[in-house]
């Protein structure tokens, strides 16, 4: 579990982070990265493109040249194709030579899971080709599901009308991890530079902590960034055992990571 503290500039901090992070990441595998587009909104709502550029770009000077980038906008802001053309997503990945997967217009595989509310999901047949997946999720809270990070961040590859019933099942927080079941990040990056604490997901108040996480463990990076959050002041998780919310006691009885701050340690960007 990495904690990076981010300065004036972002490329140091991310290399950085990389270099303790992604030893792991095989340069000549295919590679997936889901980014955040679920809005046309300013960051934190969706993703900072400047940072999903250097990242982008570090990977690349790492030897990961077999690249594509996934997204899908949520669903009061479809068609994720407009969303893309208004962040200039489209333009970014074309500059940098990268693919660009719109997952709402790809093919899909079912796929069994046996979850307590999810038996099967459909998932885009990218992301269960990719040899590794990497995920880059914002931190911010989520007026119905509670916070939107790690766990949450597999809700985008499910199809538009799964998407709706999820939402409609009264079990949101507790189904939305069972999607992770299907699809295992083996690195999430989670950036926390700018925090939205109230509101969410598309707009609320925002704060600035200038801080990056990243793991390969969902519920440990949640966990590291709900605490984040809680410090910036997010109302809804004030008083509250962060363990016992529903997305992260789900994530640990289905065996998603770590079950509890005794199975992993922070490293800070400053230890060498």
């Amino acid at each position: 579990m990495i904690r990076i503290r981010v300065g004036w500039r972002l490329r140091p901090a991310l290399e950085r982070l990389l270099q303790l992070a992604a030893p792991s990441l095989s340069p000549g595998a295919k590679t997936l990265v889901k980014i955040n587009l679920n809005s046309p909104d300013r960051y934190p709502a969706s993703a900072d493109l400047r940072f999903v550029k250097c990242f982008l770009t570090l990977l690349q000077e790492r030897g990961i040249r077999n690249l594509s980038v996934g997204v899908s906008s949520g669903l009061a802001w479809q068609p994720t194709a407009a969303v893309i053309r208004k962040k200039g997503l489209d333009r970014l990945t074309r500059k940098l030579g990268i693919r660009l997967i719109n997952f709402d217009e790809e093919e899909r595989v079912d796929v069994a899971i046996q979850g307590p509310d999810l038996k099967k999901v459909a998932i885009p047949k990218a992301a269960l080709e990719a040899d590794q997946v990497v995920y880059l999720p914002n931190v911010k809270t989520h007026q119905l599901a509670r916070f939107s990070i790690g766990l949450k961040f597999a809700v985008g590859l499910l199809d538009l009308p799964a998407r709706a019933l999820l939402h409609e099942s009264g079990r949101l927080e507790e189904a939305v991890v069972q999607i992770n079941l299907a699809v295992r990040p083996d690195l999430i990056v989670a950036d926390g530079r700018v925090c939205m604490v109230s509101g969410g997901p598309a707009r609320g108040k925002r704060k600035r902590s200038n801080v990056l996480l990243a793991s390969n463990d969902l519920v440990a990076l949640d966990v590291e960034a709900l605490k984040l959050l809680r410090n910036l002041g997010a109302p809804s998780l004030q008083n509250l055992s962060l363990w016992a919310l529903p997305q992260i006691l789900s994530a640990t009885r289905l065996g998603l990571g770590s079950c509890s701050e005794a199975d992993y340690v922070v490293v800070t960007g400053d230890e060498r």
